[in-house]
C-alpha cells in the first residue's frame, strides 16, 4: 500500500454506523470524511477531492447510484465501492451500470472493507504507473492504448496494445513466443503464429519514426524490442 494518508469519503445515512466506520479506519490512518446524505456528500466530494468513496445505495436527497453517476460525469477514475443490504443480481448489476468498483453487501466486517479499499487503491496506482511507458522516442500509454511521437498521437488495438506492453516490460530481453501466444490468442498453433507475425508487423510500422527502435525476431525463440 501507498505511504501516503488516503482520504475516504463515507456516504453512509446511519448516524451510528457511519460513526463506527469513520472511527475503524481513521485508527488504520486513513482520513475520513462522513456524510449523512448525497448532497452533503457531493459537496465533499467537490472540496476535498477524496481518493476513494464509499457510498450508501440508500440515502435521502440523492442515492448513491445518482451520486455516482454525477462524480463518473466528472471523474472517470476515481474508485467507488457501494454499502447496501440489497443482494439481488440486478441490484449489483446497477451498481455497476453507475460506475461504481466494487460492492460490498451489509452487514460487512470492517476487515473486509479495508482490504477492499486497498485492493481497489493498489490496482488504480498500478495503472497510473503504466500511463506512460517510454520507448525510445515514444511514449506508449497502456491504460488509453495510445502512442505518441512529437505529439502526434496512434491508437492501438486491443491486442497491438496488449503486445506492445508485454514487449515493452522486457526490453532488450526476449520474450518467449509461445508464452505471448498462450496468454493473448490462447494457443500457440501454427495460425495463430502466423497472426502475431502480422501484429509484429504493424507495430514495427508505428514505431519506424524512431531508427533506434527495432522489434527483432529471434528464431526459434521470440521477439526482442530493442531500444
Amino acid at each position: 500500500m501507498m505511504s501516503k494518508i488516503i482520504t475516504v469519503l463515507l456516504a453512509e445515512d446511519e448516524p451510528s454506523l457511519g460513526q463506527i466506520v469513520k472511527e475503524s479506519l481513521e485508527t488504520r490512518n486513513f482520513e475520513v470524511f462522513h456524510a449523512l446524505n448525497g448532497e452533503e456528500a457531493y459537496e465533499i466530494y467537490q472540496t476535498n477531492s477524496p481518493d476513494i468513496l464509499v457510498l450508501d445505495v440508500m440515502m435521502p436527497k440523492k442515492d448513491g447510484f445518482t451520486l455516482a453517476k454525477e462524480i463518473r460525469q466528472e471523474n472517470k477514475h476515481l474508485p467507488i465501492i457501494f454499502l447496501t443490504a440489497k443482494s439481488q443480481a440486478k441490484d449489483v448489476v446497477e451498481g455497476f451500470e453507475h460506475g461504481g468498483n466494487d460492492y460490498l453487501k451489509k452487514p460487512f466486517s470492517m476487515e473486509e472493507l479495508i482490504i477492499r479499499i486497498n485492493a481497489l487503491l493498489d490496482r488504480i496506482e498500478l495503472r497510473r504507473n503504466y500511463d506512460a511507458i517510454n520507448i525510445g522516442n515514444y511514449i506508449f500509454n497502456y491504460t488509453k492504448q495510445v502512442l505518441s511521437f512529437n505529439g502526434e498521437i496512434k491508437k492501438l488495438t486491443h491486442r497491438e496494445s496488449e503486445l506492445l506492453f508485454h514487449l515493452s516490460q522486457r526490453k532488450n530481453e526476449i520474450l518467449d513466443r509461445s508464452f505471448i501466444l498462450k496468454k493473448l490468442w490462447g494457443d500457440d498453433d501454427f495460425f495463430n503464429a502466423r497472426s502475431m507475425d502480422v501484429f509484429i508487423s504493424k507495430l514495427r510500422k508505428k514505431l519506424k519514426h524512431d531508427e533506434n527502435i527495432q522489434i527483432v525476431n529471434v528464431r526459434g525463440y521470440g521477439y526482442k524490442l530493442i531500444c
